[in-house]
């Protein structure tokens, strides 16, 4: 058979070469059943129970994995113990359905309202198939669609990888992956990068490839060719070969090949992701989530006690280094009862989130503010607090204000998440004193495609040159006011486009701990001068694909 190739979009750098193998995807649809009224408490009863049972094997799965995958385990969890879902499944038992049956049309009604609303939690509809399934296998006495059983190493092909499944992958066995749906921020995506996985999403006929197939995946170009020819196979491994070896090579701080400094600080959602972030040699923590705290923590926010021992934890592993937290950004896709105002929102991510739901409740973030004041009490480490959804000047002084007021010692900024924060990036810095690019929602916001639906993954990618423009601005003036200008966005994990990010202005770069060393590798091998020249190529250049190309070439002296 002739090579073929397919392309997607390249989102976990490295390549994977394999035979295929397919993730169970079958949907579970119970029988209509009816029941006697006698059978009603009894069938609710099986309901909760297995709710509870799914909620809590979700969590479990979180502890085991840590990092992102338990956040987002965590809110996996609670769409499972949603109070109206129950409800409406409990209506539904009432009336005579079985309990399967009531769960099957209950999240059915749900996903259809999701799937047509165009809402920003229409990227979920995927993870509330996840629970549907998990629920109902439970009910039925079945075994959950899942990775398949294999002896031997494969590649993995699925529609989109439900994250309880993409979490705990063998990496072992799990050579890369690829998938029909999804995009670059999706979770399939970011737990990929997460775990050192080569990944390819958004393939399109990735799911006719038969199992038992050769195929070739390069996570860096979003390439897949489909029984490649031996001297594809051995060219892909020698070039795999030697990234390895340079990454073996780059040790220490992150420096362009003429010692342009750009420190390499790690994303991280808790304590647990602390020592990866070590081994890596990160050089501090860039983003610290810390919904997972608050996730976990039921119909209440976390004491301070419990939030000032968490955060210490992490303060304590960067001795004199820095670590930049974001408090908590909550609402559209994370909602959180005690910020909730009651309203329906339209389209929850152009409504009450982020900062904007912490200045509804004030009590809830200076509570966190004085947790980490009791945190870094003693400590040598730099901290940094930001904000997250910060729409003009207005915002930062506000979030300035509140740090002034909790008597914070620590260094105020904001997240750069949203384009009129980028147009009037020095305004801003009248009121804090950094910045930090979110380059995934910056992207949802300027090309109106929200981040967890694979049929606008294009606008999605952290490549289009708009994007470019905008991280540009942002960094010219940070520069303009003598300060930092950071991104922790997924756009730093790619380790060409880290290069056009230094060569935009971009101070620091964070990302997950997996993606340090190649980052790393990759900066070491190219001047300032260069990295300059490649973003001025990528800005200039039509598309995505086109400013990809057209720094690659750049790069590599082509």
């Amino acid at each position: 058979m002739t090579e073929t190739r397919l392309l997607g979009v390249g989102v976990s750098h490295g390549v994977a070469i394999g035979q295929v193998r397919h993730m169970g995807t079958t949907v579970l649809e119970p029988p209509p059943r009816r029941i006697t009224p006698q059978d009603g408490p009894r069938e609710l009863a099986r309901t909760r129970r297995a709710v509870r049972a799914v909620a809590a094997d979700l969590r479990a799965r979180g502890t085991l994995a840590g990092g992102e995958a338990q956040t987002v385990l965590e809110a996996q969890a609670l769409m499972a113990e949603d109070p109206e879902l129950l409800a409406d499944a409990e209506r539904r038992i009432s009336v005579g359905s079985s309990a399967e049956r009531a769960v099957y049309d209950a999240l059915a009604a749900y996903r259809a309202l999701l799937a047509g609303a165009g809402e920003y939690l229409a990227g979920r509809v995927a993870d509330l198939d996840d629970v549907r399934n998990r629920i109902i296998a439970r009910l039925m006495g079945l075994p959950t669609p899942g990775v398949p059983d294999s002896d031997e190493p494969y590649v993995l092909i699925a529609r989109d990888l439900a994250p309880a499944d993409t979490a705990l992958l063998d990496t072992s066995l799990v050579l890369g992956f690829l998938t029909e749906e999804g995009g670059p921020t999706s979770h399939s995506a970011i737990l990929a990068r997460a775990l050192g996985v080569p990944a390819v999403v958004a393939v399109p006929g990735a799911g006719e490839i038969a199992s038992g197939t050769l195929v070739a995946v390069d996570g860096s170009t979003g390439e897949v060719v489909v029984e490649p020819g031996e001297e594809l196979r051995e060219r892909l491994a020698e070039a795999a070969e030697r990234r390895r070896a340079a990454v073996s090579r780059a040790k220490g701080p992150g420096a362009t090949s003429d010692g342009h400094r750009v420190p390499l600080l790690a994303n991280i959602g808790g304590p647990a992701d602390v020592p990866a972030a070590v081994a890596a040699g990160a050089e501090g923590v860039g983003l610290f989530r810390t919904e997972l705290l608050f996730l976990s923590g039921g119909e209440r926010p976390p004491e301070v006690r419990e939030q000032a021992r968490v955060y210490r934890e992490v303060l304590e592993a960067f001795p004199e280094g820095r670590v930049v937290v974001r408090v908590l950004d909550a609402g559209a896709d994370k909602p959180l009862a005690f910020l909730s105002s009651g309203a329906t929102e339209p389209n929850p991510a152009l409504g009450v989130r982020g900062l904007r739901a912490l200045l509804e409740h004030p009590e809830v973030l200076q509570s966190q503010l004085a947790a980490l004041g009791e945190a870094a009490a003693g400590l040598p480490v730099h901290l940094e607090v930001m904000a997250p959804m910060v729409a003009d000047r207005a915002d930062a002084r506000a979030f300035a204000d509140a740090c002034r007021t909790a008597g914070l010692p620590a260094t105020p900024g904001v997240m750069v998440e949203i384009p009129a924060a980028a147009l009037r990036a020095r305004a801003l810095l009248q009121e804090v004193e950094f910045l930090s690019l979110g380059t995934n929602d910056l992207a949802q916001y300027a090309f109106a495609a929200d981040r967890q639906v694979g049929a606008v993954s294009r606008w999605q990618d952290p490549w289009q040159p708009a994007l470019l423009d905008l991280v540009a601005l942002t960094a010219e003036g940070a520069a303009a006011e003598g300060k930092s200008c950071g991104v922790c966005g997924e756009a730093a994990a790619d380790p060409v486009l880290a290069c056009v990010l230094t060569g935009l202005g971009v101070t620091s770069l964070s990302m997950g701990a997996a993606a340090i060393p190649q980052v790393r590798a990759t900066l070491a091998r190219h001047t300032l001068a260069q990295c300059r020249r490649a973003a001025a190529a990528a800005r200039a250049a039509e598309g995505a694909n086109g400013a990809r190309a057209a720094a690659h070439g750049v790069l590599s002296g082509e």
